[in-house]
């Protein structure tokens, strides 16, 4: 007879010896390597932002200048330092350029390695601690790492090259360090300190306000203020923290001055959170859809770990001991991402990663053995979460109805090359997979060993089919980019000092394959102006503009212009008689003469487009 869930009564909780908790570890490890780091360096970057990231990182390795991030000759003033000293390690070691011919290796390792040290102490919290119900604290360890890793949101940062997987895992260290420093009574207060530091060192003082919020949260749920002031000891605790992150701060302030004081904190922090920045307006309510499509497809135990802590315990007192409120302090985690990000005016979808490893705590604790009331839940939570990934796996094999609707205008050969692949179709047999898994242990009791085998096939879809994807979209979009530098370069060696520009679609990844300055312009008339005018006189790190005035004797003074097939077709952009050098995907090289360029601008500018490249602009590159 198959096991109803009222047929099941609680389990007591064993103890996990040390060996049993390294080999556990040892198991995650080997999880987070494979999802996180097999094929890392194997594609390009993706327009817009991670070059930028990449870029700082490796200026910082060439000139040796590890206190002021620089991108394209300009100061970079968004995030601090960490994510750009640890991309710098990487391009610092020996024969980087050999055996990372990309460049990416070395930029998306930090998000790797701070996807794994969160899957990590999750793991390990988690064995070292069990709660109660829970019969196989090594299995349901193994379940939270990936409840954590295979999140969308996850895996598609872990392996971007910008700091909000690194700002995630230094956070989750952290906090969980937090939590684990309440249990024993006090014990390595410091330690959780220490990780808040280089979690502000990640991104600023948003870390400060995320864990304030996390532990306010947590002393009202369990009305015990004075105990756990006691025990996180909070102002010698942010002491070290503020020892550990100030001294940059300040060093900063006092070479760069007022900019960086406006651009960091004025901007990127506090403008941010006030007024929408980069047309990020979205919803008051944004967050409730990322939050649930971030769980995917567990989203209903995500629901049901919720459900299991609020309202329970928020009318109430909890009796709980210390080492049982696990699940609640993923809830208040969870809980102060939500309302904090939902406050900010400026939305966008990373900002919720922080709560991914809070939300993996929730879907897998969802399922430890209950009281028999609460079977039943656990029962139609697991039948919903099967439900949702047979949803998505008709999805997947119903690709070609949706796939030919795919219009992006730099990948038009994108959907063809996509149902030819067939990786569609490779998804689609995965998640039917763990779909019929999942409804064949709905026979079952729903426990973590359930979750880890549907876990299985979600695993074996990153490798067989989600990197295959990113490989495909990295030639489609990518590659043209990539050959346009190469060739840009090698024209650039037959004119020295010639300049490199991009006009239209602006791709910071062609500065990060060139190696050198490129001016930006976007496709209107006014772009023009601004180009001529900055050819002339902008002065950057390593780049000057210069006149266009030549002895009689030298050839006509040029400039290497990359530029894509809309922008082509404007009317100002016509007739310049550029010399054509190559096409790539929707992109054509063009060799400019700086005369003709000059002169287009000058009537542009008689008809009132002036130059405006000289007002400051916060995250012009």
């Amino acid at each position: 007879m198959p096991m109803t869930p009222s047929a099941v009564s609680p389990t007591p909780t064993p103890r996990l010896s040390p060996r049993q908790c390294r080999r556990g570890l040892l198991l995650v490890l080997a999880l987070g390597l494979l999802l996180c780091v097999w094929q890392l360096g194997g594609t390009g970057l993706v327009d817009e932002t991670p070059p930028l990231f990449a870029a700082s990182g490796r200026a910082m390795a060439r000139t040796g200048d590890w206190l002021t991030p620089r991108v394209n000759g300009l100061p970079r003033f968004d995030k601090p330092p960490l994510v750009y000293w640890l991309m710098g390690l990487g391009y610092a070691l020996p024969g980087q350029a050999q055996w990372d011919s990309l460049g990416t290796w070395a930029a998306r390792l930090p998000s790797a390695l701070a996807t794994i040290a969160a899957m990590l102490m999750l793991a390990d919290t988690v064995m070292g601690h069990p709660q109660a119900g829970d019969a196989q604290p090594r299995r349901t360890a193994v379940a939270v790492a990936l409840a954590f890793a295979l999140s969308p949101l996850v895996l598609l940062w872990s392996r971007t090259a910008v700091s909000d997987a690194l700002l995630s895992g230094t956070l989750a260290v952290s906090l969980l360090c937090q939590w684990r420093c309440h249990v024993t009574g006090g014990r390595r207060w410091w330690l959780a300190w220490v990780v808040l530091g280089f979690a502000v060192l990640t991104k600023g003082p948003v870390a400060v306000v995320l864990s304030g919020l996390t532990l306010g949260l947590f002393a009202f749920l369990r009305r015990d203020l004075p105990s756990l002031w006691r025990q996180l000891r909070p102002l010698p605790g942010l002491l070290i923290t503020a020892l550990i992150s100030v001294p940059w701060y300040v060093a900063e302030l006092v070479v760069e001055g007022q900019p960086f004081w406006d651009s960091f904190f004025g901007y990127h922090n506090l403008q941010r959170f006030t007024s929408v920045v980069n047309d990020h307006l979205q919803p008051w309510w944004f967050f409730g859809p990322v939050m649930l499509i971030a769980a995917l497809p567990f989203t209903p135990l995500l629901l049901l770990g919720l459900w299991q802590v609020i309202p329970r315990q928020v009318l109430r007192r909890s009796d709980a001991r210390p080492d049982q409120t696990l699940q609640a302090f993923a809830a208040c985690w969870l809980l102060s991402v939500l309302l904090l990000f939902t406050s900010a005016a400026t939305k966008l979808p990373s900002y919720w990663l922080p709560a991914t490893p809070a939300a993996a705590l929730l879907i897998v604790l969802s399922l430890r053995a209950a009281p028999t009331r609460s079977r039943s839940a656990q029962w139609w939570a697991w039948i919903a979460a099967v439900g949702l990934t047979l949803v998505l796996a008709a999805g997947l094999w119903a690709s070609p109805l949706w796939v030919p609707l795919i219009q992006d205008p730099e990948m038009p050969t994108l959907p063809a090359e996509l149902l030819a692949s067939g990786l569609v179709l490779r998804a689609a047999v995965c998640f039917s997979v763990a779909a019929l898994l999942g409804l064949w242990l709905a026979r079952r009791t729903p426990v973590s060993e359930g979750l880890l085998a549907m876990q299985g096939p979600l695993v074996v879809f990153q490798l067989v089919a989600l990197l295959p994807m990113i490989f495909l979209g990295d030639r489609v979009r990518q590659l043209p980019v990539r050959e346009a530098a190469a060739e840009m370069l090698r024209q650039q060696r037959q004119q020295p000092q010639e300049p490199l520009a991009m006009v239209g679609a602006m791709k910071p990844s062609l500065h990060f394959y060139t190696g050198q300055v490129v001016v930006y312009e976007g496709r209107s008339i006014g772009a023009l102006v601004n180009l001529a005018d900055r050819l002339r006189f902008e002065q950057r790190r390593g780049w000057s503009g210069t006149p266009v005035e030549r002895p009689t004797d030298q050839p006509p003074a040029t400039v290497l212009v990359l530029i894509d097939q809309g922008t082509t077709e404007r009317e100002h952009w016509r007739g310049l008689e550029p010399q054509i050098l190559g096409r790539y995907g929707i992109f054509q090289l063009w060799r400019v003469e700086r005369r003709r360029l000059e002169q287009r601008a000058r009537r542009l500018a008689a008809d009132g487009n002036t130059p405006d490249w000289r007002r400051p602009r916060p995250e012009r590159y």
